[in-house]
């Protein structure tokens, strides 16, 4: 009988300019908020305290972390193209929020792969450029950022 593991992909299994949609997407509700600002000993009244934020314009309620925002993003995107592939996230840069996240909004992510090449110190590893996109259930990008990282070549 054959098994089947579920991972991400090989460095050279990557294709540039090929959209990854990850899917399911992710409600995300009041306790995840709470939850990750309190556990981040992020004091923001923006992201506690309703009484607050209803009275604070342009939007008059309580913003989903924008930290929490971007791991949701990236953590989407890990069982489809890095889940015991990656060797390390060498960085991030370009990182935006253009619209924010608000209780009960449903985050769906995708990433396109910018760029690769073999790493010229490590043998058996690649550098893959990812740029990560997070849009609300009504299309908005709600997030982008784009990741450096490094992946395993396919074992011989």
């Amino acid at each position: 009988m054959k098994t089947v593991e579920q991972r991400g992909l090989w460095f050279e299994e990557f294709e540039t300019d090929t959209v990854y949609a990850h899917r399911p997407g992710r409600t995300i509700t009041e306790a995840d908020n709470v939850l990750f600002t309190t556990l981040t000993m992020n004091t923001q009244a923006l992201h506690l305290d309703a009484a607050f934020a209803d009275h604070q314009p342009p939007f008059n309620q309580r913003l989903v972390n924008s930290m929490f925002t971007m791991s949701t993003l990236i953590g989407l995107s890990v069982a489809q193209l890095t889940q015991g592939t990656l060797v390390a996230n060498l960085g991030f840069s370009e990182v935006s929020f253009p619209k924010p996240l608000f209780h009960g909004d449903t985050m769906y992510a995708e990433t396109v792969v910018t760029e690769k090449r073999e790493s010229k110190s490590r043998p058996g590893e690649g550098i893959v450029t990812l740029v990560h996109t997070a849009r609300n259930q009504h299309g908005d990008i709600v997030a982008t950022a784009t990741r450096s990282t490094l992946v395993r070549k396919r074992p011989a």
